[in-house]
């Protein structure tokens, strides 16, 4: 090659990299004003709603949490050979961690049946949901990493089980906000203050607006559970109104000398939003307002079923307000779905409480057109052994367990995954915790790896560094 060539060569290369590192610079700078544009708007009305990352199947999602881990082997997840191999020692290797020692195989006490046009099997726990099987996606291999309350709490509400994580109602405030500037855009109805308590709905390290709401708690009833202080008998609201006036100018000048404060302007906004709840949050919460039908629909005029139709009725109330995300707990403070003995007449019990709220959730839900555009997702934090343990009962399982969806475009009159023939462990299409969460934020019109905030010198997301979509659910 000439000494020309080389210098023409030369030339050429820098003409054209400086148009560009020219471009690269024009690009940063446009991307850094996208960035301070975004910043700004969050700031002003950090839960405006925002574009999802691809059109949803789902505008908002309810949780409908059993808690203390209810046997899919009992429930959904029907397995003959355990009535044929009923009281043997299990043909199979436990895991090397147990939760509690475990007994010989314990047969279903309960008959499964064919329900609906799709056949799928359903205990005779549930005879009032399983009238609702055709738009149920039964999800039969979910699998997570934990035998104990606390840790399989975590990890079903916020993707870890051993560190403190934002939860999955945050994320997804983060991710797309709320369509009610009125209302939280995170609600917990009765939740349970055990086993993580605040954590299993708290923002941890994401913007503070992201923060659940908590309606009550597990030790009160629903018709006691509202929200603290949502009114000021002292202060009329126009008074109120020029107090939180004053102290925004003030503070914005404090901003405006120290720039961005994250904390502080997540007050100022809690500070705006519980006044406009003052006059919102009742309203949505007197369900005396609905008609005595529903009522009933909801097992309302019950009272086994009072309580969780309360929370089932509320939730509804919430989601058509635009609600982002509601969770509903069934909890209490003797057994919960925890059946380590006496399992006929634990399961018995819960199952009582929650079948016809659920049903009639279900129902009004499809007759109001929410069901199309609304995720319905059922389950408890693990699964039960086919194992017995105690007189008659079953210990924790996280290594094969059974939750379902509804709504939002998911198959329904599908089974989804399998345990293997005793029910103990996930063995086809097995769905981590990780891919269930992937697979919700899917359905909202979220890509889970897009999904992250930068903390501490680092990206988080809700599934971490795992998370595999679901897609064959999908209708």
């Amino acid at each position: 090659m000439s000494i020309d060539f080389a210098l023409q060569q030369r030339r050429m290369l820098l003409k054209t990299s400086a148009v560009g590192f020219g471009h690269l610079a024009l690009t940063a700078m446009l991307g850094q004003e996208a960035i301070a544009e975004q910043k700004q708007n969050i700031s002003s009305n950090p839960l405006a709603p925002k574009q999802p990352h691809f059109p949803p199947r789902a505008k908002r999602i309810v949780f409908l949490f059993m808690k203390g881990g209810p046997s899919h082997v009992d429930t959904f997840d029907p397995k003959p050979m355990l009535n044929k191999h009923d009281g043997t020692p299990p043909p199979f290797d436990l895991p090397k961690v147990t939760f509690a020692k475990q007994g010989n195989l314990l047969k279903s006490p309960w008959k499964f049946k064919q329900r609906g046009q799709c056949g799928l099997p359903v205990s005779e726990l549930f005879p009032h949901v399983s009238k609702h099987i055709d738009d149920l996606c039964i999800l039969r291999s979910v699998h997570g990493t934990n035998p104990a309350h606390g840790g399989a709490l975590l990890k079903i509400h916020t993707g870890s089980d051993q560190f403190v994580r934002p939860s999955m109602g945050s994320w997804i405030t983060y991710g797309l906000g709320t369509e009610n500037q009125n209302l939280p855009a995170f609600i917990t109805i009765c939740p349970t203050l055990a086993h993580g308590g605040v954590n299993n709905w708290g923002t941890a390290f994401l913007p503070a607006y992201c923060q659940g709401t908590p309606i009550g708690n597990a030790s009160l009833s629903a018709a006691q559970a509202k929200v603290k202080h949502i009114s000021n008998a002292r202060i009329d609201p126009q008074l109120q109104r020029k107090q939180l006036d004053l102290i925004a100018a003030m503070n914005q000048d404090l901003l405006q000398e120290t720039g961005t404060n994250q904390a502080l302007e997540g007050r100022l906004n809690s500070f705006e939003l519980a006044y406009r709840m003052q006059s919102t949050m009742p309203e949505v919460q007197d369900i005396s307002q609905e008609t005595s039908a529903t009522h009933a629909s909801y097992g309302i005029d019950d009272p086994v079923t009072e309580d969780f139709g309360r929370q089932c009725l509320m939730a509804r109330r919430f989601l058509e307000r635009g609600v982002r995300y509601v969770q509903v707990t069934h909890s209490d403070s003797e057994v919960q779905w925890d059946q380590h003995g006496n399992l006929y007449q634990g399961h018995t019990k819960n199952a009582s409480e929650v079948d016809k709220p659920i049903a009639g959730f279900l129902e009004d839900l499809k007759n109001r057109g929410l069901l199309e555009d609304t995720l319905v997702l059922w389950g408890g934090e693990f699964g039960r052994t086919p194992t017995s343990q105690g007189t008659n009962g079953r210990d924790h399982n996280p290594h094969g367990f059974t939750m379902w969806m509804a709504g939002a475009g998911v198959k329904g009159g599908y089974a989804y995954g399998a345990t293997d023939d005793f029910g103990y462990y996930a063995i086809e299409n097995k769905m981590h915790v990780n891919d269930l969460h992937a697979t919700i934020l899917h359905i909202l019109g979220i890509d889970h790896e897009r999904l992250t905030y930068r903390y501490a010198s680092r990206d988080f997301r809700l599934t971490d560094l795992a998370g595999r979509v679901a897609k064959d659910i999908l209708a």
